[in-house]
């Protein structure tokens, strides 16, 4: 999954929830997030203009520590 923003992200489908682990070291989980956008990031060519487009703005997160 090579991405310049975004290192890695995994989603628990039984939540909901969307965790992201950005290049820079920075994670969020974002909640509420439906597995068909999750689906759709996974095969996104450009995972960060996708999350831009698709998640950010869109649905409550929190950063993780």
């Amino acid at each position: 999954m090579p991405s310049t923003v975004i290192h890695r992200f995994d989603y628990d489908a039984s939540a909901h929830a969307l965790d992201i682990l950005f290049v820079s070291g920075r994670r969020y989980r974002y909640f509420d997030v439906p597995e068909e956008i999750v689906e759709r990031m996974r095969v996104a060519p450009s995972k960060g203009r996708f999350f831009n487009a698709r998640v950010r703005d869109r649905y409550d997160f929190t950063e993780l520590h």
